[in-house]
């Protein structure tokens, strides 16, 4: 079974989430609801739910969503029924796969072409099932291809590029992910600013993007392939008409950050800071100073700082 950390994503916090967890819990005390209003990958939620009585999850990303729903999301499931189709999924050839949106989009590009035909093909005959499958089953399938495919993708870690070298034929196999039902979840699919104004917690963890890169554009595939609506795509990346644009990634980010911080209703505000801000990089410069982050975080009330060493991403590490 594929574990919720077993994805490639900028800026994940899989091996900062114990310590970012251990200096939470050292320096808040009664905490009952944690929210993980800028969610990502869902690391800090993962460790969150089995400590908290009530844990908010937020991503405005459609792929993040169905990735929290299928890994936390109440439900139930058929395992029997679901490891029969990703067995049938797995004894699909590529080279017998007709042509799809998918593969004539993506393939040869940021996959092998056997691997993009499957994907489409297994994509396509998610729809179908839709009358055998119940929602958090159908969010199981689509979160498993995803996470088969992530590991195979011929990228640095995301679709703003793909390698452009031969790609080597990789071994496509559809595996289930780690699912699991928890009652102390809320899942949402919202801008966290406008949800900062609807929600109560006692803690609020915050990871907003750190400078221009838009999240919906680097994870534009995915997008893609969870919407299933099959736009028309542009470009040498093939991405769709811009949406889900997020403020944190422009000149007005700080304002953003500001009123985010002004209208959260809780006792507790943890901030991650990726701080890139003399980056060589135009586009990986940080869109807010530390100095105007801990100056907001301030208005708030006492502010503790907390530093650990971390490399920079680069290459697809």
């Amino acid at each position: 079974m594929l574990n919720i950390e077993s994805r490639r994503y900028i800026g994940n916090k899989t091996k900062l989430s114990k310590w970012i967890m251990d200096l939470i819990s050292k320096n808040t005390n009664d905490v009952h609801i944690f929210c993980d209003i800028f969610a990502g990958t869902g690391t800090i939620s993962n460790h969150a739910l089995p400590i908290y009585e009530h844990v908010i999850i937020n991503d405005f990303l459609y792929s993040n969503n169905v990735i929290y729903k299928a890994f936390f999301g109440k439900g139930e499931w058929d395992s029997e029924k679901l490891n029969e189709i990703a067995e049938s999924y797995n004894r699909l050839n590529g080279n017998e796969i007709e042509d799809n949106y998918f593969s004539i989009n993506f393939g040869n590009k940021f996959f092998d072409m056997s691997t993009a035909r499957k994907t489409g093909y297994i994509r396509e005959d998610i729809e179908k099932r839709k009358a055998e499958l119940n929602e958090k089953e159908k969010d199981i399938l689509l979160a498993s291809l995803i996470y088969s495919i992530d590991r195979i993708a011929n990228t640095l870690g995301h679709f703003d590029a793909y390698i452009k070298k031969p790609i080597t034929r990789k071994n496509f196999r559809f595996d289930i992910v780690n699912a699991k039902s928890y009652d102390n979840v809320e899942i949402f699919q919202e801008d966290s600013n406008e949800l900062a104004r609807k929600i109560h917690s006692d803690i609020v963890y915050v990871d907003p993007p750190y400078n221009s890169r838009q999240y919906s554009r680097f994870y534009h595939v995915y997008e893609n392939l969870v919407k299933w609506q099959k736009p028309k795509l542009y470009g040498s990346a093939m991405k769709p008409e811009p949406e889900n644009m997020s403020n944190y990634c422009r000149s007005s980010a700080l304002e953003v950050f500001k009123d985010l911080i002004e209208h959260l209703d809780t006792k507790y505000i943890a901030v991650s800071y990726n701080n890139t801000y003399k980056s060589k990089s135009k586009s990986s410069r940080n869109r807010i100073s530390l100095e105007d982050l801990k100056a907001t975080l301030s208005s708030r009330g006492e502010t503790k700082v907390f530093a650990h060493d971390y490399n920079a991403f680069q290459a697809g590490k």
